[in-house]
């Protein structure tokens, strides 16, 4: 709650061109890493310098709550998160966390809800929404239902408004298995993870908030 309410009067100040929205993955790339921030082996979690490095000069802000959920993003927007200014381009990935909980039609749902939401508050603003990434190991149980919900909510891409967008496969190897440089978890990226990220979503964020469509013609 002292998250939401930080983001409640950050966006009464009307100063933001580019939103990100998510959980803890998102949260992180406000992460510099060190001993006040979770951290761990080849940059855990740690995607400041990435930010700093591709988005430093944009007016963003980060609504990413490490812990959210489909529900929980919901809630945020509706209750201030989503009022008092008017982004051009948002940035959503959401629903790791409700893996293992929900089913994928559950979990689809709420996403669903969640970009409804979205155009309802910021009519004018275009959203990328991003594919949940690929976790754990190749046949878990958690990476077969994230495939199955994002073969749902890529049906959201309307190609005017929401656009969809999965990068999961540059975070594989070839085999399928997510390296420990790059997710040393298997579920958060370092920084080398980060830095994958950035350079697959930087450019159709720069087109977005041009006012055009993120696919390049």
């Amino acid at each position: 709650m002292r998250r939401h309410d930080d983001f409640v009067e950050i966006a009464k100040k009307d100063d933001i061109d580019l939103l990100f929205m998510g959980d803890s993955i998102t949260d992180w790339w406000r992460n510099p890493g060190g001993t006040n921030f979770p951290s761990g082996p080849n940059g855990a979690y740690t995607g400041k310098p990435v930010f700093d490095k591709y988005f430093g000069s944009m007016k963003v802000a980060n609504f990413g709550i490490a812990g959210d959920t489909t529900q929980g993003v919901l809630w945020r927007l509706q209750n201030g998160e989503g009022q008092g200014f008017k982004p051009k381009a948002i940035m959503l990935m959401i629903g790791t966390n409700n893996a293992m909980r929900n089913s994928p039609p559950e979990i689809a749902e709420g996403v669903a809800a969640d970009v409804e939401e979205l155009r309802k508050d910021f009519p004018d603003a275009k959203i990328l929404l991003l594919a949940i990434f690929p976790r754990s190991t190749p046949t878990s149980r958690v990476r077969v239902q994230i495939a199955a919900v994002n073969a749902i909510i890529s049906k959201l891409d309307d190609g005017k408004q929401v656009f969809y967008l999965d990068i999961g496969s540059k975070f594989l190897s070839a085999d399928g298995t997510i390296s420990k440089d790059i997710m040393s978890d298997g579920l958060h990226p370092t920084t080398q993870g980060y830095e994958i990220w950035a350079e697959a979503v930087k450019d159709p964020l720069v087109r977005m908030l041009n006012g055009e469509s993120p696919v390049a013609n």
